[in-house]
């Protein structure tokens, strides 16, 4: 199926991002986001007939009871983790252009409360594959071990320099510095992030995401039915979703991400190659991935990203955008939640509308999108533009 125009976003909602939030819980956070977002199109809590929820433990029958929509035409989950908000704009799409649902709504958040046990608690590893072969002396935080492989890796192979991967974190903080809901806003130099502690070497603390509580949501119809609403619409012009391997590591060329397969195929519907994008959103929750990633989206040619971000701006005023609210790197990721990623896609559609205030970038009719899903194991790139793009 060819969704290129068929399917657009025309409502978005965020809150800030925080370390936590007590006294909230993720339903709260989630039934709040769907209100805004719902209003922001212009739509009535009962036109949403269509609910996504993220995760294999947040279902779609609680979510929607508690939140008052009653999603009678389609409900489903969709858990992949960091690139869920992007399948779950494909899945959205193709629905509602094959006439089964009209608006469909997805939701994610968490709060991050010690007293709420639906985010905090996690099962303790089991015996398997994973601890006895892969991590037998135990886990490293987060993705921390695949992606300081990848980063060595890519320094070894390309002669990349750490400084030139500080650059992409310090860039992004200058963004999150007109982002009211990120988290961290003070400016940040390349010797701060050369000089914060590894959090598994080379990666330093600044070069990967803090974790953080809030909720965000979309909302998707037919481009028929967005050219009655009240928002500009968002087109999804291409979309691309690949599989990699669990563990990264073990794939034969190592710095080389599935990005080069979603990529292609979301630019390639889209009627588009990278070099007509005005700016890009992608998922970064260390600098060595949105970094890897760009390479493999077609930014530049493999092992040439630190002589890019050498030579080029990626701020929001600058000649390329990349990150233009922080990303996850400084507005904080909503980890664990099924929402880390999704900011990419709704600060997209912001800079698309030209609604992004002190940090909307200059031309905003065609972007590139990338979610990714941990590893990094599963992709999704999308490309979303205006009705001049079409």
């Amino acid at each position: 199926m060819n969704l290129r125009g068929k399917a657009c976003i025309v409502g978005i909602a965020e809150t800030p991002h925080k370390r936590n939030w007590p006294g909230r819980t993720m339903y709260g956070l989630c039934a709040e986001v769907a209100a805004e977002a719902i209003a922001d199109a212009g739509l009535r809590r009962e036109d949403i007939d269509g609910l996504i929820t993220f995760g294999s433990n947040v279902y779609p029958s609680t979510m929607a009871e508690y939140t008052g929509i009653k999603p009678i035409h389609f409900a489903s989950q969709v858990g992949l983790m960091g690139s869920t908000s992007g399948v779950a704009l494909t899945v959205a799409a193709a629905m509602v252009e094959a006439g089964i649902a009209n608006y469909i709504l997805f939701v994610a958040g968490g709060a991050r409360d010690s007293e709420n046990k639906e985010t905090f608690d996690r099962p303790s590893q089991m015996a398997g594959a994973m601890s006895e072969f892969i991590s037998p002396f135990g886990p490293a935080a987060g993705a921390n071990t695949n992606y300081g492989m990848l980063y060595s890796r890519h320094m070894y192979e390309y002669g990349t320099k750490p400084e030139q991967f500080a650059k992409f974190a310090v860039n992004q903080r200058f963004n999150a510095g007109k982002n009211p809901l990120a988290a961290m806003r003070d400016p940040i130099t390349v010797d701060d992030v050369l000089n914060s502690r590894y959090v598994n070497e080379p990666i330093h603390l600044l070069e990967c995401v803090m974790p953080a509580a809030g909720a965000i949501a979309f909302i998707v119809t037919t481009a028929e039915r967005a050219r009655a609403l009240k928002q500009p619409a968002v087109y999804l012009l291409g979309t691309g979703i690949s599989q990699g391997v669990e563990q990264s590591w073990m794939t034969p060329n190592f710095t080389t991400i599935p990005t080069a397969i979603s990529a292609p195929r979301a630019l390639e519907m889209a009627g588009y190659s990278f070099n007509d994008m005005q700016f890009a959103e992608f998922y970064d929750c260390y600098t060595i991935l949105v970094a890897a990633s760009l390479e493999d989206a077609g930014l530049c040619r493999k092992g040439e990203i630190g002589d890019w971000i050498d030579s080029n701006d990626s701020t929001y005023q600058g000649n390329f955008p990349i990150n233009t609210d922080g990303g996850q790197l400084s507005a904080g990721q909503l980890n664990g939640t099924g929402a880390s990623g999704c900011q990419q896609l709704v600060e997209s559609v912001r800079q698309l509308r030209g609604q992004a205030g002190e940090r909307q970038v200059a031309k905003h009719d065609l972007c590139i999108a990338n979610f990714n899903g941990g590893s990094p194991s599963n992709e999704c790139t999308v490309v979303l533009g205006t009705a001049a793009a079409l």
